[in-house]
């Protein structure tokens, strides 16, 4: 089979796994920070949602700026040039490859997600500056030993390397698994590499009666956690000042708006001794 019939069948098949008829995590987000690659059905929920808590949107877009300000200040003041961001989601405005390289263009990246949805846009991804390099894994978020060793082909092992997990981990229901899974992939990385989270949390009754309608959807479920739960990632590393805190609080480019930074969402970057 030629190259051309090959990616042809490769595309029908990653088509023929979309679900339109079910509301999507990454659809449904990419709603909210004002994206085009959604359908009715996600619209649909994104609306509901809105009316039962519109801090949600929120929480959607100050996530997004977060990742900006964490990756500019992994390579401005940490020498970061390497970047595995899990559960990629679908490609809106300053994806982690476009803020990296447009700071240092040498920049390495390494997409990893398994959604047809997010596969089906993997070209709009896999784009880099001449001196960079950025790929994509299609990897099972459960799965961090097939992720290391797939990843090793795109970046340098022997140098720190960022993790990046973006409102993603609320996937895992137990949380131990989920604290299981970041620590198995941070034990594979190298000293002086970097973890990035941030999550939705169950800090307000608006976001968890967001988080059960969503649910109540069909959708694969999304678990809201606690604060504390989500400083259990960072056990053992050592947390970057401000520490865990809201999201807009994480170093703020501008002086932080005091009711902007009042959303369901907490992050924290951290370094691996």
């Amino acid at each position: 089979m030629s190259d051309t019939n090959s990616q042809l069948a490769a595309s029908a098949e990653i088509r023929a796994r979309i679900d339109t008829a079910t509301p999507h995590s990454a659809r449904f987000w990419n709603y909210f920070v004002g994206g085009k690659d959604n359908y009715e059905v996600d619209r649909e929920i994104g609306d509901q949602i809105k009316e039962i808590f519109p801090g949600l949107v929120d929480v959607a877009l100050t996530s997004r700026l977060f990742l900006g300000r964490a990756v500019r200040h992994l390579i401005r003041e940490e020498g970061i040039q390497q970047f595995l961001d899990i559960g990629t989601g679908l490609p809106t405005a300053d994806n982690t490859h476009e803020v990296a390289q447009r700071v240092a263009p040498d920049a390495r990246i390494v997409y990893v997600d398994n959604d047809p949805i997010v596969l089906a846009h993997a070209n709009a991804l896999l784009t880099s500056t001449p001196e960079g390099s950025t790929a994509y894994l299609d990897a099972d978020l459960y799965d961090p030993d097939t992720v290391l060793e797939a990843a090793a082909g795109t970046l340098d092992f022997s140098r720190p390397i960022a993790l990046i997990i973006l409102n993603t981990l609320g996937h895992v229901a137990d949380h131990d698994q989920a604290r299981d899974l970041v620590r198995r992939r941070m034990a594979g990385l190298p000293a002086g590499s970097f973890l990035v989270i941030s999550d939705s949390t169950a800090t307000s009754e608006g976001m968890i009666a967001a988080s059960n309608a969503y649910n109540a959807s069909g959708a694969r479920p999304y678990y809201v956690r606690s604060v504390e739960e989500i400083a259990a990632f960072f056990e053992g590393l050592d947390l970057v000042a401000p520490g865990i805190t809201q999201v807009p609080s994480w170093r703020p480019d501008t002086p932080a708006d005091p009711s902007a930074a009042s959303v369901d969402a907490y992050c924290g970057v951290a370094r691996k001794p």
